[in-house]
C-alpha cells in the first residue's frame, strides 16, 4: 500500500526524522491560508499523487509570493499530471501540500528496502540526492553504499555514521544524519514498511538534516496490525478493479494486454502470463483467485476482469490441489451465465476432481474452449482473440 508524501512526512516526524513544516490543502483558499500560516519566503506548492516524477511534469512549484502560490494551486489543482510513473493514463491531482521553503545545501539519496540477496534489510544511500537510483545504479553503482542489517540487533549507529561519512554529509552534521537513518530504520521496521525512500535528504544552511521527499510504501500482508497505517489509504489512488478485487481477497494487477487471466497461485499466474507472452498474445491481468476458491469468488474474478473495456477473451488455468476442479468448474459456468459472457473463453483444468470439472464443462452448453495444457490453452485463446 502507497501513501502521499505529506502522510509520510507527518508518519516520520512522529518519530523524530525530521522534516519541513506544511500543511495540506484541498482548494486553491486552502493552500493559500497554509501558505499564510507558513509565513515564510518561500513556499513549495506540490502535487500529491502516488507517483515520482511530480516536478518534471510541473507538480512542483516555488512560490516566491501569496499570488505565486494562488496561480499555482489553481494550475495544479485538478491537473492530470502524467509522470514515468503513472503511465500515459496520467493521475488527477486532488491536494496539495504546502510546505515551508528550506535553505538546501546539499542533496543525497537514503532508502530502506528488503534485499531479497541476503533476505535482510537494507539501507541504502548515495550523494547523487535528486535523481533516480535506478539512474545512479546504471551510470555510477560505485556511489552507491549499503549496510546489511542483523535482525537481532537492528541498524547499529556505526553503520549509519558509516554511511553518513561514506556519502559525504558534512563533519559538523554527521550526529543529525545518523539520528535522522536510525529514526527512518525504526520507522519501515515497526510499521511493516517494504520501502522508504528518501529523495533527496538535504542539509540546510541552519544545520538541519531533513527529508526533502517522502516515499513510504507498506506490506499489504502486515496491514491487519497496521490500523493507522490503513486509514491513511487513499482510495482515489488505486485502480477500482483493484479495489474491488481486495474485497474478495484476489490479487489483481491491472495490465495494458487484451487476454484476461484468471489463476490459481501466482507462480502459476506469472507462468500463464509468460506462456500467453510466448504465444505473441498480451495479458490483461495478473489475477490469482488463491488455493480456497468459491463460486462467489470465480463469479467475482469474471466480473472483474470484464470491467476492464480491453479484455476480448479470457484463459481460466487452474491446478486443483485444495481448490478442486469441479467447485471451480460449477464457478466458470455460474459465472458465464451470470455476466452473460459474449467474449471467447479457454479453460484448462488440472487436478483434483479433473474429469469431473472437464464434464460439467462439457455439459453446460456454454461456449467453453477446453484446453488440454497450460501451453494449449494459452495458444488457443490467442488464436480466438487475434481471429
Amino acid at each position: 500500500m502507497n501513501i502521499h508524501e505529506y502522510q509520510g512526512k507527518e508518519l516520520l516526524r512522529e518519530y523524530g526524522v525530521a522534516v519541513p513544516n506544511g500543511q495540506v490543502a484541498y482548494s486553491v483558499e486552502e493552500a493559500v491560508e497554509a501558505a499564510q500560516s507558513l509565513g515564510s519566503n518561500v513556499t513549495v506548492v506540490k502535487a500529491q499523487i502516488h507517483a515520482g516524477g511530480r516536478g518534471k511534469a510541473g507538480g512542483v512549484k516555488l512560490a516566491k509570493t501569496i499570488d505565486d502560490v494562488r496561480t499555482y494551486a489553481d494550475e495544479i489543482l485538478g491537473k492530470t499530471l502524467v509522470t514515468h510513473q503513472t503511465g500515459p493514463e496520467g493521475k488527477e491531482v486532488k491536494r496539495l501540500w504546502i510546505e515551508e521553503g528550506s535553505d538546501i545545501l546539499n542533496e543525497y539519496y537514503v532508502g530502506i528496502v528488503v534485499d531479497r540477496a541476503t533476505s535482510r534489510i537494507t539501507m541504502m544511500a548515495s550523494e547523487e540526492g535528486g535523481t533516480e537510483i535506478e539512474e545512479v545504479a546504471e551510470k555510477t553503482p560505485e556511489k552507491i553504499f549499503r549496510e546489511v542489517v542483523d535482525p537481532v540487533t537492528g541498524l547499529m549507529p556505526y553503520q549509519a555514521r558509516r554511511l553518513a561519512f561514506n556519502i559525504n554529509i558534512p563533519k559538523e552534521l554527521l550526529k543529525e544524519a545518523v539520528k535522522f537513518m536510525m529514526g527512518l530504520y525504526k520507522v519501515f521496521e515497526e510499521k511493516d514498511c517494504s520501502i522508504v525512500e528518501i529523495n533527496p535528504l538535504v542539509t540546510t544552511g541552519d544545520g538541519k538534516v531533513m527529508a526533502l521527499d517522502a516515499k513510504l510504501n507498506f506490506d499489504d500482508n502486515a496491514l491487519y496490525r497496521q490500523k493507522d497505517v490503513y486509514a491513511l489509504r487513499d482510495l482515489d489512488e488505486e485502480d477500482p478493479k483493484e479495489i474491488e478485487a481486495s474485497k474478495y481477497d484476489l490479487s489483481y494487477i491491472s495490465l495494458d494486454g487484451n487476454i484476461g487471466c484468471m489463476v490459481n497461485g501466482a507462480g502459476l499466474a506469472m507462468s500463464t502470463m509468460d506462456i500467453i507472452k510466448h504465444y505473441h498474445g498480451d495479458p490483461a491481468n495478473f489475477l490469482d483467485v488463491g488455493g480456497g476458491a468459491d463460486a462467489e469468488k470465480v463469479t467475482a474474478a469474471f466480473k472483474i476482469i470484464l470491467e476492464d473495456d480491453h479484455v476480448e477473451g479470457i484463459y481460466v488455468n487452474i491446478f486443483g490441489g485444495i481448490m478442486k476442479c469441479d467447485v471451480i468448474a460449477e464457478g466458470v459456468v455460474a459465472a458465464t451465465k451470470e455476466v452473460g459472457l459474449e467474449i471467447p473463453l479457454v479453460v484448462r483444468l488440472e487436478g483434483t476432481n479433473v474429469e469431473l470439472g472437464k464434464k460439467i464443462l462439457e455439459e453446460s452448453g456454454l461456449n467453453i474452449t477446453a484446453a488440454d495444457s497450460m501451453a494449449d490453452g494459452a495458444q488457443k485463446i490467442v488464436s480466438l482473440v487475434q481471429a
